[in-house]
């Protein structure tokens, strides 16, 4: 259902999310600051983008149409407020008072004019390399947004008013610290990556610090100035933060005596990671959910062996996973169909068994289904990498993102896994639930998409008529589909907005991808509709040549 209020439009985002739009980059600010303003139990998160803020909620919660009329209320009765002193042009004396500045942060960082576009980017903009850094740090920023990488900030300021086109050719590698212009946009990279913004200058400072209680240094609504390094020296960008400080987390060793190592991995396959129940509450500063892709299956195997439900366990692509025990422990594997032995001895999946120390497992290639999980009691607590680094937990996680590279690499020959205690439960003498492989075959349920309108009404009928196939390209950001090209009727790009597990977003081309936990968290294709989650574990487990069917969801 879509609903609009006073220039404002709701749209669905799937069964758990829904979609604020509005008409500038100045409504955005004073609407998320309007919903910041008001906390509603049940919403987990609020992820503004150009020109939306995406609210996700828990329905079990709070229902939808309270989340409407919460939405409704902060736009007419906060936003209104604030947006007057965020049109381009205006200052921002609003955004100065105390209720406001309790909810944000100012932030100084220090910039050297190095960057290599510097030059080319000045003349360009009909001005001299010096005059365009002038006005730069001259500037008062406020973070509209993340995005991209986690911690990345887009900045933008009533004092910039230029339209800086982005580089033809992208870079494959941009530094940490490069600081960037872009659109009517600045930006500073927290890692190493591709980009095509164009660089001005180099900053050092820490702007994405998992291991800190405030990870992300820019997070929206702050405010952000750029401050010139001394002439002739290096950016030390100790970035200045003068209302929130980042106090660091307190991170206990790895070597703790109550969690011994206790799994040394032998092969991998091709491709196997620690994952739980992943990161949930952190997509407005670019972190998205991650966790294991079925998380039926990864439940289960921690209730067989006694675990709590999130417990980290290991998920394995496609199968080719060896490991031995250093000590004696219970273990499970559920989720994909395939062989699995000790020993060489066969053991049944969905069933606890006893891994005796010096023991091998052994995960063979899966017949069904494309993940197995292997849940080991007591729950992994940290790896252990073969060349000596170790991974912990971030923002309340073990999980590893593929994407955005957080939590511990992916496992490798030679790493070891660090066990948590047992649990006082006993390990359950029974099966916990019925199983059966995953089918090649699957009927996912579809809830409605922000950007229906976007396409012609062939389109959506094709959705739910034809039989889509799982492309080879298919891993933890996404699946590809292929199948018959959904036509659009609107034509242009869309500026970026927050995503969700299980959106279909549909490129140029007409083919859908559906992203999955990994996947970013906000994107510039339109959604035509969205995963259930009742759906979404199904997902997880589609191979490349699977065939799906997608249904309306149930009301």
């Amino acid at each position: 259902m879509v609903s609009t209020a006073r220039g404002m439009r709701i749209l669905p985002m799937g069964e758990r999310a829904l979609l604020a739009e509005v008409d500038t980059l100045a409504d955005v600010l004073a609407l998320r600051a309007g919903l910041a303003a008001a906390p509603l139990d049940g919403v987990s998160d609020l992820v503004p983008a150009a020109r939306t803020v995406l609210v996700p909620f828990e329905p079990t919660r709070v229902p939808a149409a309270m989340v409407r009329v919460w939405i409704e209320h902060a736009w007419i009765e906060h936003a209104s407020i604030e947006r007057v002193s965020l049109e381009p042009g205006a200052r921002s004396e609003t955004t100065d008072t105390p209720a406001a500045a309790s909810r944000t942060t100012s932030t100084t960082l220090d910039i050297a004019y190095d960057g290599p576009d510097l030059a080319d980017t000045a003349e360009l903009l009909g001005m001299g390399p010096g005059e365009l850094a002038e006005r730069h740090e001259r500037a008062e920023w406020t973070v509209a947004f993340t995005g991209f990488a986690p911690g990345f900030g887009y900045l933008t300021s009533p004092d910039w008013t230029f339209d800086v086109p982005r580089l033809e050719t992208p870079r494959t590698r941009v530094p940490t610290g490069s600081v960037g212009l872009a659109g009517g946009f600045s930006g500073a990279y927290p890692r190493e990556t591709p980009g095509g913004w164009r660089l001005v200058g180099t900053t050092s400072a820490s702007l994405f610090d998992p291991s800190a209680a405030r990870p992300a240094l820019l997070s929206p609504g702050d405010r952000v100035r750029f401050r010139r390094a001394a002439s002739g020296a290096a950016a030390r960008a100790e970035a200045v933060a003068t209302e929130v400080e980042r106090p660091e987390a307190s991170v206990p060793p790895l070597s703790a005596p109550h969690a011994p190592v206790a799994i040394e991995v032998l092969e991998s396959g091709l491709l196997a990671t620690v994952q739980d129940l992943g990161r949930v509450g952190h997509a407005s500063i670019g972190v998205a959910r991650s966790g294991a892709l079925d998380r039926g299956a990864l439940r289960i195997a921690n209730r067989l062996v006694g675990n709590p439900e999130g417990a980290a366990a290991v998920e394995v692509a496609m199968g080719g996973f060896r490991a031995v025990a250093e000590r004696d422990v219970w273990m499970a594997v559920t989720g994909g169909f395939g062989p699995v032995a000790i020993d060489g001895r066969p053991v049944d999946v969905y069933e606890a068994h006893e891994w005796r120390r010096g023991s091998e497992l052994r995960i063979g290639w899966l017949e069904h289904g494309a993940r197995a999980y292997l849940a080991v009691r007591g729950g992994i607590e940290a790896v252990r990498a073969a060349g000596g680094g170790h991974g912990g937990s971030v923002l309340g996680s073990l999980s590893t993102d593929t994407l955005a590279r957080l939590g511990p690499d992916p496992l490798r020959a030679g790493a070891r896994l660090v066990l948590g205690r047992s649990p006082q439960t006993p390990v359950p003498p029974l099966d916990v639930a019925p199983w059966g492989p995953p089918p090649d075959e699957l009927e996912l349920e579809l809830a409605p998409g922000p950007r229906e309108a976007w396409f012609e009404a062939s389109a959506l009928r094709l959705l739910f008529e034809a039989v889509w196939t799982v492309s080879g390209d298919a891993d933890r950001v996404g699946v590809r589909l292929d199948g018959p090209e959904l036509v659009r009727t609107t034509a242009g790009e869309l500026p970026s907005e927050g995503m969700v597990p299980g959106a279909l977003q549909v490129p140029p081309g007409g083919r859908p991808t559906v992203l999955l936990a990994d996947g970013p968290v906000t994107g510039g294709y339109p959604v035509i509709a969205v995963v259930t989650e009742a759906s979404i574990d199904a997902l997880g487990q589609a191979r490349p040549g699977s065939r799906i069917r997608f249904r309306h969801a149930r009301p």
